[in-house]
């Protein structure tokens, strides 16, 4: 048996032994990946400025992750609503911070995060939190800066520590359907663009209004950033309820 990645075979033990035996031996294998897009690999250049104009290309992006849950709900799940999650399963895939780097991918642009032994089913919400690991941050992003002939390297991190609650991923395929003796995946998707913004989109877009630029951070250096009212963390384009922590 394969267990997640930061879960313990006795806490793992507990949660198969709360299923019905019948379904037991109808298990697969769930994957939890995590991924900032194009946007974290290949950086934001031109169309794709950040709303300020500036073209950013990054060395590192480290987000760490925690009590990362893997659920089947029926009804599904409306992350709108932002009520708890009823689950009629339930599947812990990281207990403790993991910090990936989003930069640091496979061939699929993304990182594995955590495999896991699962009961079969449609795996249509998932939790997870964003909090501060090792280092103190919630997440770090460096890189050079370039605008009009200026060039800066800058360093910039967070402390925030934020829960989200997901519905379905949303994007080319539907994912999360696991079979007996199959696999599926499951993606944390950053969104960089609600963070920095997009020139290449209307300047009066959501989006744009929310998100930071690049400006405020145009001296270069390390500096600090806060994610309060910034919805960064979806699944796929599926969104989140978030909350602080």
């Amino acid at each position: 048996m394969t267990l997640p990645r930061s879960l313990s075979r006795l806490a793992w033990t507990s949660v198969l032994l709360a299923l019905p035996a019948a379904t037991l031996a109808d298990t697969g294998t769930l994957t939890l990946f995590a991924d900032g897009e194009e946007l974290a690999t290949e950086g934001f250049v031109a169309p794709k400025l950040t709303r300020d104009g500036w073209e950013l290309r990054f060395d590192r992006i480290l987000i760490t992750l925690d009590q990362v849950t893997a659920h089947q709900t029926e009804p599904p799940y409306d992350a709108d609503s932002g009520a708890a999650i009823d689950a009629q399963v339930s599947v812990p895939l990281v207990t403790e911070p993991v910090t990936v780097d989003l930069v640091n991918v496979d061939d699929s642009g993304r990182v594995t995060v955590a495999t896991a032994t699962a009961p079969a089913g449609f795996y249509n919400a998932l939790s997870y939190d964003l909090r501060p690991g090792a280092d103190g941050a919630t997440m770090v992003l460096s890189g050079t800066a370039r605008r009009e002939g200026t060039e800066v390297a800058f360093t910039l991190s967070t402390d925030t520590a934020l829960r989200h609650r997901c519905g379905e991923f949303v994007g080319d395929e539907r994912k999360g359907f696991l079979t007996a003796g199959g696999e599926t995946s499951l993606d944390i998707t950053l969104h960089l663009d609600h963070l920095f913004g997009r020139a290449d989109q209307p300047a009066d877009d959501e989006m744009n209004q929310e998100a930071l630029g690049f400006d405020r951070f145009s001296a270069g250096g390390t500096q600090r950033f806060s994610l309060d009212g910034l919805h960064v963390g979806h699944v796929g384009e599926g969104h989140c309820h978030v909350e602080a922590l």
